[in-house]
């Protein structure tokens, strides 16, 4: 027999090394594994930093500084199906920490992560990878970028994916990317409007609200509206509406159907479906107070056209409003009021409002405690009583005027501007301007005509025109002259159009209190009116009517600036003439006789052009002076001696004893405004003033009537006395040589 000869085996070869168990406690080690050549020590290494990742941010900190981040976002795109999946699990978990997402943005990672959300792979990834971006979309750059990297469209079509956390995180990014602009639009354009609809019909809850965050917000789009309806959108939202097990997301339902109702297609296309009557039991039946809040705010959209108004006045919205209004609720509240105040631009819903009392119930809101109430209340009584005195005299029948001054001294900007429009409103009406006057809203109107706000400012100025147009708001002038006409005079220094229209308009009213001009004059009020009619751009007819009212107040500026004084340009004691070559003043005191031998002719207004009257006058003033002989009237050398005299360059007209044309035209002026005659004073070139009256001479056209007046130039130094008709050759002399 021969020996039996036991096989061995063969030895293992000397470059493999035996298979080693490793486990590990330090996350340290485990990070370590992540750079493993072997796929099985990466797959471990990412489950296990995926489970520690889950536990905590702590924990996600921790291991973002032990460096895991960067090696899991090449893993991402790792050819093993089974390392790729771990590895975003891990990565998906850890982008939750902002450090990570600061980290991910700066290794340009989102590329990598969009190409995995190809159908091909594995729904594991698409969750995790969706996850990523849902929590790096809440940055401006990554946004921009994951727009940039074309990611949008695989988002949507994920919307359709079988896994719910896969559509959650997917439209959750979708959510976060349409806050800008261009997202919103690419929504529309890739076909995005339908999947959002459908997850309406989700199980979840949580993702029918992302679903509708991100339809209110694609749904300001007029374009994505349109493509709404196309797409059966109300019928969708009406059975979201409808479904009370919903109620809960019903709040955003609304905000999406609000916005569509901006479009009167929508309104139409809503109100036939019945969804209009719908809302309207949102309103009227008592629910969940944001609900209703929402479902008013949908009114206030749908309200902001005139064919809408009409449509919600034939269903009686305002009956329904005027109920919310003694509801508890600063929301409500502030919501009904702004819708009152849309349908207040419908002239028979201004009178509805009234006839259901609704005026006095939002009256009654200027004395809440929410600031956000009080300019509601103020801003839809400003719609009330906009062009409409009936409702003007029903807010001061609920005592409401009073209030509305107060709100003066509101520190929202808002319920102050809206405020001082009712009370522009209401100061149309006399009586109700008195009693505005009397709560103080003179003084009150101080604090907004300091605002730093626009609104406010102009507001506040027209509520000043408003309040002082008579001469019983100008007794109330006082508190401005005690500190309000400097900052409306710095508004004229305004670069908002409006704002310095306004002012210039309430220096206007103001400047017919003679006092009140005066002081504005010498704030500085003629120089800045002058630069803004010197400017094409920045005058306009209210600053033109201001300058002229501020000059009437100030007649011998007026003159010097304008070189006219019209017939109702009275002067008075204390009027100069601040020529270049002197200064004459008036001063009653100091008149001759002359005057009062003129102030007998009072009673024939004739007698003061008629020669028996001009001649006295011209010899006061050295007689007449021929034309050729002008040189040898040394009245220079004579008013030289005057000044001398009185140590001064303002010398009384009466002192004068040669005076020329304008010494001459000056004095008859001032005396021919003592005793009515109508007169004025223009002063031309070459120290050439004369004075041109309105004379009715000559033969009537028909018998009985008087002849139709014409303007004469009266010689006062040549020929004493004689007419010179207007614009005729003998005048035109007068006036130049």
């Amino acid at each position: 027999m021969g020996k039996k000869v036991k096989k061995e085996s063969e030895p293992p070869s000397k470059d493999v090394f035996d298979p080693l168990p490793i486990e590990s406690k330090k996350a340290a080690t485990v990070v370590l594994m992540l750079n493993s050549p072997e796929e099985e020590v990466l797959v471990k290494a990412c489950e296990a930093i995926h489970k520690f990742a889950e536990k905590g941010d702590e924990n996600r900190s921790s291991l973002l500084g032990l460096g895991a981040v960067e090696p899991l976002s090449h893993l991402i795109s790792h050819e093993d199906k089974l390392v790729r999946r771990n590895a975003f699990m891990a990565l998906g978990v850890m982008a939750a920490n902002s450090d990570v997402k600061r980290l991910l943005k700066k290794l340009d990672a989102i590329p990598s992560i969009i190409r995995k959300l190809s159908p091909e792979e594995d729904v594991v990834v698409h969750e995790f990878a969706t996850l990523c971006l849902a929590s790096l979309s809440v940055d401006f750059s990554c946004k921009v970028q994951i727009s940039d990297q074309e990611g949008l469209e695989p988002l949507i079509q994920l919307l359709s994916s079988p896994d719910p956390d896969v559509k959650k995180n997917s439209v959750e990014t979708i959510c976060n990317l349409v806050q800008d602009l261009p997202s919103r639009v690419a929504v529309r354009e890739l076909n995005g409007i339908p999947p959002l609809l459908e997850l309406l019909r989700s199980e979840f809850p949580v993702i029918q609200q992302l679903s509708l965050r991100t339809l209110v917000i694609v749904t300001t789009d007029t374009d994505t509206r349109a493509t709404f309806r196309e797409e059966q959108g109300f019928d969708r939202l009406l059975e979201f509406l409808c479904n009370k097990e919903f109620s809960d997301l019903h709040v955003e339902a609304l905000q999406v159907l609000s916005n569509c109702l901006e479009d009167r297609d929508s309104l139409q296309l809503i109100h036939e479906t019945g969804g209009l009557q719908r809302l309207l039991q949102f309103i009227t039946t008592p629910t969940l107070l944001d609900i209703q809040t929402n479902a008013v705010k949908a009114i206030s959209r749908v309200a902001q056209s005139s064919e809408n108004r009409k449509l919600l006045h034939e269903q009686d919205i305002e009956r329904s409003l005027v109920e919310l209004l003694s509801l508890e609720g600063d929301s409500l509240r502030t919501a009904t009021c702004q819708a009152v105040a849309a349908m207040s631009l419908h002239l028979a819903s201004k009178d509805a409002f009234r006839d259901l009392d609704g005026i006095r119930a939002v009256v009654q809101l200027l004395g809440s405690e929410g600031g956000e109430v009080r300019e509601a209340a103020a801003q839809a009584l400003s719609s009330l009583t906009s062009s409409n005195q009936l409702n003007s005299y029903a807010v001061y029948e609920a005592e409401g005027d009073e209030g509305l001054v107060q709100q003066l001294h509101d520190v929202i900007p808002g319920a102050v501007a809206h405020a001082a429009a009712v009370l522009t409103n209401m100061a149309e009406q006399e009586v109700l301007r008195c009693s505005i006057l009397s709560h103080g809203a003179m003084a009150a109107l101080l604090e907004p005509l300091q605002s730093a706000d626009t609104h406010t400012l102009v507001r506040a100025t027209q509520a000043l025109a408003a309040l002082a147009c008579d001469a019983e708001g100008r007794t109330w002038i006082k508190y401005l002259n005690a500190g309000g006409l400097v900052p409306l005079v710095q508004l004229l220094r305004s670069n908002h159009k409006e704002v310095r229209r306004n002012a210039c308009w309430a220096i206007s009213v103001c400047a017919n209190d003679e006092p009140t001009a005066v002081e504005m004059c010498k704030l500085g009020a003629l120089d800045l009116l002058q630069e803004i009619n010197s400017s094409a751009n920045r005058r306009n007819k209210f600053s033109e009517i201001a300058l002229q009212r501020l000059l009437d107040s100030n007649l011998s500026l007026k003159y010097s600036l304008t070189n006219t004084l019209a017939p109702t340009d009275i002067t008075v004691d204390g009027f100069y003439d601040p020529g270049q070559v002197e200064l004459c003043v008036t001063s009653f005191s100091a008149l001759t006789s002359l005057s009062l031998s003129l102030s007998l002719s009072k009673a024939v207004p004739l007698s003061l052009v008629v020669a028996a009257a001009v001649q006295p006058l011209s010899a006061v003033m050295g007689g007449a002076v021929e034309v050729d002989r002008q040189h040898d009237f040394l009245w220079e050398l004579h008013l030289s001696e005057l000044r001398y005299e009185l140590q001064s360059n303002i010398i009384p007209i009466g002192q004068i004893r040669k005076g020329t044309y304008y010494h001459r035209a000056l004095l008859y002026k001032v005396l021919a405004d003592r005793i009515g005659v109508s007169c004025s004073l223009v002063r031309g070139e070459y120290n050439r003033v004369w004075n041109e009256v309105l004379l009715s001479v000559g033969t009537p056209h028909y018998p009985g009537c008087q002849p139709q007046p014409r303007a004469h130039l009266v010689d006062l130094i040549h020929q004493p006395g004689r007419l010179l008709r207007a614009n005729t050759p003998q005048a035109k002399q007068y006036q130049t040589i």
